[in-house]
């Protein structure tokens, strides 16, 4: 009777023991899956491969350089009596910049002119005789040789008009250089000479600078590797290539013109070749002796894929981005660039049209990442804290 007793109670025991030891492993599990917690979506900023025409660039740094620049110098030595223009001022050819004494060389004209009377008068009084003696001549009452004589003066008083002519001549030209006038459209300098100095074709800086500012040209240099890109564009095109101005911060389009010419040798110190473009310059945005970046149009790709230039990163193995998968997650993706211009990165390879890509916070992504893509409002504001919180390179 008591070994009846003592089997059931033994079974309990074992039952109510496992019944604790599992309500403590289901325990013990519990808070080990709450000490766990499943992460958040990171925040990002999307972008959509882009398909379409891409125009290629070969890109340098040139100086702007005036069309024409003429330094206004005396021809003749005299006092000048008047400056005619502003500094600064535009001025067109022919306008009067400054004006010489013109009085000592119009008494030297006033006095040629009168020469040039005096012997057309002896010339013509020659000729009288001349006709008087032929007559005499064929009445046989006078002498061959005296009308020959008179022949002679004739001639030579004709020679002496003709010199006295050519003296009134040189003689306007010099009283014209009294004249200081622009040979050419564009914009006067600092004056170098004031009223009442004189001023002659021994000075060197001259009276003002005039410049030529529309059009205007620029000189630029590129690799010598480049040249073989740019003579297959000329014969395809069989047109002067496109050139682009840029400020040195390359956010401002300053004008747009095209080659002049590619220089007739390579620079064999730098292995670059030396280019020459010209601009019409109309708004007077590019200036003699400014630095600007230039970019040469050479070639278009057609359908090109192109993405937001921050979405492009850099690692040890090269450019990459990371693609935003169907599933909400990224994908790192090793890319090939081929330019990075006016913000967009034009690609090679690595991506596909209309993939979604990451364009602002990729600091907070590794590969299988889950995301979420902010918009409007949201996605300016987490680009301007990315921007804040992103580590320095």
């Amino acid at each position: 009777m008591r070994r009846k007793i003592v089997i059931p109670a033994i079974l309990l025991i074992v039952v109510l023991a496992g019944a604790g030891v599992f309500a403590s492993i289901e325990g013990s599990a519990s808070k080990n899956s709450a000490a766990v917690p499943v992460s958040p979506p990171v925040p990002i900023v999307a972008g959509t491969v882009a398909q379409h025409d891409v125009p290629i660039y070969l890109t340098g740094v040139g100086t702007v350089i005036a069309y024409n620049t003429d330094i206004i110098r005396a021809q003749i030595q005299g006092q000048i009596v008047s400056i005619n223009f502003t500094e600064g001022q535009r001025v067109h050819a022919g306008d009067l910049l400054a004006q010489i004494d013109p009085r000592p060389y119009q008494a030297q004209l006033d006095q040629e002119e009168a020469t040039l009377d005096h012997d057309k008068a002896h010339l013509h009084n020659g000729q009288i005789n001349l006709q008087r003696y032929s007559k005499l001549l064929e009445q046989n009452s006078i002498a061959r040789e005296q009308v020959e004589n008179q022949q002679a003066a004739v001639e030579e008083q004709n020679a002496q008009v003709k010199i006295d002519q050519a003296l009134i001549e040189a003689a306007k030209v010099q009283l014209s250089y009294t004249r200081l006038t622009s040979p050419i459209d564009g914009m006067v300098g600092i004056r170098q000479i004031d009223v009442g100095n004189i001023i002659s074709p021994s000075n060197t800086n001259g009276l003002v600078v005039v410049t030529q500012l529309d059009p205007i040209s620029l000189i630029f240099t590129l690799p010598e590797t480049d040249l073989s890109k740019i003579q297959q564009q000329q014969q395809k095109t069989n047109a002067p290539l496109t050139v682009l101005a840029y400020s040195q911060n390359n956010t401002i389009k300053l004008d747009q013109g095209t080659l002049g010419l590619v220089n007739n040798e390579i620079v064999q110190t730098t292995g670059s070749i030396q280019l020459k473009a010209n601009f019409p310059n109309k708004s007077n945005r590019l200036w003699p002796g400014e630095l600007v970046n230039v970019r040469l149009l050479v070639d278009t790709r057609h359908d090109g894929l192109t993405v937001p230039a921050s979405v492009v990163q850099q690692g040890p193995q090269g450019p990459y981005a990371y693609v935003v998968k169907p599933d909400s997650t990224v994908e790192l993706r090793p890319i090939k660039v081929a330019q990075v211009s006016d913000g967009q990165a034009l690609i090679d390879s690595g991506l596909k049209a209309n993939e979604q890509v990451v364009v602002d916070g990729q600091y907070k992504l590794q590969p299988g990442t889950l995301v979420t893509i902010l918009h409007g409002q949201a996605a300016e504001e987490a680009a301007a804290q990315s921007a804040l919180q992103a580590p320095i390179p």
